[in-house]
This record gives structure tokens, sequence and C-alpha cells, in this order.
């Protein structure tokens, strides 16, 4: 697309410019600011370093399938260059600039060219939780909350919440050998309607901050249709003021999830993912055209990780605030029924939902994006004289339905940043496809039968 195309051109150079601190335990930091690295880095997977190079530098970090590595080094003052030689030892990197500003790291033994698996940047103190369920927790659906309630007291367990509309209950536990116990009872027991473990859903990838003056202009203004028009229920973290401007697209901000603790000095994914839907709105709504408003459903709070059990509470709270489209920029690899059933609850009111592929690269299944009721959101790269293609980092698989570019720049605080991945491909797709029936009052169908056109999947190099 042309706005790809003008997106990648206003790419400025990147620089480090924040300290990180590597997870695996206390001992492991690498401090990369102002053109100097110090580190103290013991027995760090190679994974994990380059996740965490990657999350601080904006570049795009590449490195051989296959490597088995780990670092171990300690040094204080290192040029960048002297510290990935340290860090990075019998491997060869190279550090490529690209046309557009952005630069390369590739990291390989032998052969740049071999280099082809891409390392997205994470926030890897969350990451080990993905796929994995809440070790102490169950969600159960009973007949009525009475039954919650006598069975809560029988296995001393404590309900932390509840999704009224499918008699959900959060049950929380003494420890994970409680939580077992109980599971196996209340599986074997025909007055329970159904239980399941609860999962951790990681927050997406974070925006990168830009370097210099890549500001590109909001003019759109609201213009509410007269029946209410389409409301957009973003279901993520909290979100941010970006100004009056774009400010007056947001409807309401509720959270099912407690009170956010957010970074004042970075934009939180949240607001990312609702510049990203604007700029989709922007780019799709005529002169004189209604526009979308947005509901935005915060079911993180202050924690680095929600569960499938609050998604699906942020998707109802979304529904009953009035959204008829859903934009869930978010996911995780474990299936969920309670999940699944708000989303299929959702579906059945012809509330129609958009949901991230996710970021690995793997084709198995993704959710919320892999259940059929949804449009599966992967995300494409340009690169200049080539037909766009499918991220090297993005999920594939059957059931991706549509593809979306990659990226955006959220001007926040007076600062540019660069947010990409699945999640802003889907929240780019959400704006565009909402735009378009607000504006032109074809119904949801049509709208999805264009955009699957126009949009389609290319095939995976």
């Amino acid at each position: 697309m042309n706005a790809r195309r003008k997106l990648l051109s206003l790419l400025a150079a990147l620089c480090f410019l924040a300290p990180l601190t590597l997870p695996a335990d206390s001992t492991n930091t690498l401090v990369w600011k102002a053109g100097k690295v110090d580190a103290d880095v013991r027995n760090m997977s190679l994974q994990n370093v380059l996740e965490a190079v990657a999350h601080r530098s904006g570049w795009q970090v590449f490195a051989e399938p296959g490597l088995d590595y780990s670092a171990s080094a300690k040094f204080k003052g290192f040029t960048p260059g002297d510290a990935l030689r340290t860090l990075l030892g019998n491997l060869n990197f190279a550090l490529v600039p690209q046309s557009n500003n952005v630069t390369r790291l590739f990291v390989f033994r032998t052969d740049r060219q071999a280099a082809t698996r891409e390392i997205l940047a994470r926030d890897a103190t969350s990451a080990a939780k993905q796929g994995k369920r809440v070790p102490n927790e169950l969600i159960v659906r009973f007949k009525s909350k009475a039954d919650a309630e006598r069975w809560a007291t029988l296995l001393g367990a404590k309900i932390t919440g509840s999704i009224p509309e499918l008699n959900a209950y959060r049950l929380e536990f003494a420890d994970a050998e409680a939580a077992e116990s109980a599971r196996e009872q209340m599986s074997k027991n025909p007055n329970v309607l159904g239980v399941e473990y609860n999962y951790y859903v990681d927050q997406p990838n974070p925006a990168s901050e830009l370097n210099g003056n890549v500001n590109r202009p909001f003019t759109l203004k609201p213009k509410p249709s007269a029946n209410g028009g389409v409301v957009i229920g973003l279901i993520d973290t909290g979100v941010q003021s970006l100004g009056t401007d774009q400010d007056a697209f947001l409807q309401k901000k509720i959270s099912v999830a407690g009170e956010a603790s957010l970074d004042p000095s970075s934009p939180s994914h949240g607001t990312s993912m609702y510049k990203t839907v604007l700029d989709g709105i922007q780019a799709a709504t005529p002169p004189g055209g209604s526009t979308p408003t947005v509901v935005a459903v915060d079911v993180y709070g202050a924690n680095p990780s929600t569960t499938s059990f609050d998604v699906a509470r942020g998707i109802y709270a979304a529904v009953n605030e009035g959204a008829n489209v859903l934009n869930l920029s978010l996911g995780g690899s474990t299936d969920s029924a309670v999940l699944h059933e708000a989303i299929a609850s959702a579906s059945r009111q012809g509330i129609p939902v958009y949901a991230a592929a996710g970021n690995e690269p793997v084709n198995t299944p993704f959710y919320p994006a892999a259940y059929p009721e949804v449009t599966a959101v992967t995300a494409v790269e340009s690169i200049s004289g080539q037909q766009p293609r499918i991220a090297s980092y993005a999920n594939y698989g059957s059931f991706v339905d549509v593809a979306a570019p990659d990226g955006n720049i959220v001007y926040f605080n007076g600062k540019p940043y660069y947010v990409r991945g699945t999640s802003a491909a889907t929240a780019y797709m959400t704006g565009i496809a909402s735009a378009g029936v607000a504006a032109s009052g074809r119904s949801w169908s049509d709208v999805n039968g264009i955009i699957r056109a126009k949009f389609a999947v290319p095939r995976r190099n």
C-alpha cells in the first residue's frame, strides 16, 4: 500500500536511549546508553539477549535458525561494536543500515544470508508466562451464584471475579495442588457446567522511540452518525491522552482489571493501538464521511499480563458499553472455552471481531484469532522493489484471514515512537473496516468481503 511506503520513508535513525535489564536472574544486566555499553551477563540465552537488544534499540534483529549459544560477559563502557563482539563470542554479526534509516542486525555462524529468523522485541520478564496457566486459579461455570459460593466454601477457594453473562467465576486457591484437586472434583460433578484453567495473556511488544521529528499529521475530525454509528471496542491496556484532536474519538475508558499504572514517558500498548486505529480510520474516511468512535477497555490494569478470564470479561464489558466491532491486538497459544464463548456471543449479535495472529512465527493456532468467528490479521512488510510479503516474525497458518501493514508511528508527548507487529496490523485493519462501514452505511458482511479481497494474505517466502 502507498500508506505503508510513506510510513517507511518517514522513519528516522534509531539510537539506544534507556538502560535495559535482562531478566533470567538478578545479576544479569545490560545497560546500553549514549553509545556506551555496560554488561554483567551470565549464561543468558541468545534469544533473550537479542530480544532485549531489539526491545530498546528499534533495530530489526535477525538470527540464523538453530543457533545454540549462551552469553556470559562482564564489561563497562564498551562501544556497541565491541559489546556485540564480546557478547556474541564466536558468532558473527553484521550491522546494516537500511534506506529507511532502520538498522538491521544479523547474527550468524558463517553466512549472513543464513540469518533469516527475525527476533522481535520482547520484554522477557513476562514472556516466560505466555501459554502458561495461572497455577492456583480455575475458571468455573455454575448454574447459579449460590452454587459458586457453596463450592468456593467447600473447596476453601476465594471468588475473585465473575462474568454474569456466562455464570462463570474465577476461583483462587491456596496453591496449585489445591487448584488441581478442586478441578478433579468439579469435573466429575454434573451440577458444574464447566471447569478450565485460567491462562496468562502477556502484553504485546511496546513501541520503540524514534530519533527526530517524524510526526504524521492527523487532520480528521469526528463526525458521529445519527444512529450512534460504529463504536470500536478496543480491548487492550490502558489508553493515555494523545491530545484533544485525537482524544475526541474516545467515547469512554473503562477497566476490568483495576487501576492502571502507565508510564507517562512512553505510550502504552493500548495507546499505540488506539492511535493506529485512528490512522486506519483517517486513511479510509472520505471527506465529510461519518467516523467511528472508540470505547477503550483495559484488561491489564497495573499488571504485565492479563488472563483469558479478564479478556473474556473485557469483551462483555465492551459490548455492554455499546461497542459493535471489537479489536483484540493480543492473544496467546492456549484455547479457552470461556474466551471462545465470549467471542461467539459477540458474533451472534452481529459484532465482528478482529484479532492479532501472533508474532512467533508459526502456523499453529493463536487465540482468539484462531476462533472461526474472528477475522485473524497477520502482518506484511514491504521491501523496495518487491511485492509485500508476510513479515518474517508473523504467524501465518490456515486460520489467518487478512494481512495489513506491520507498523505505525505514534507521536506521544512530543516524541515519535514506532510500533510493529500483528497487533499494529490488526488495529489498522479495524480502523479501515470500521471507517468503511461508518462512511458508506454498507453492512459488515459487504465490507468484510471487500477487506478479505483487498487485504488477502500473500504467499509466505
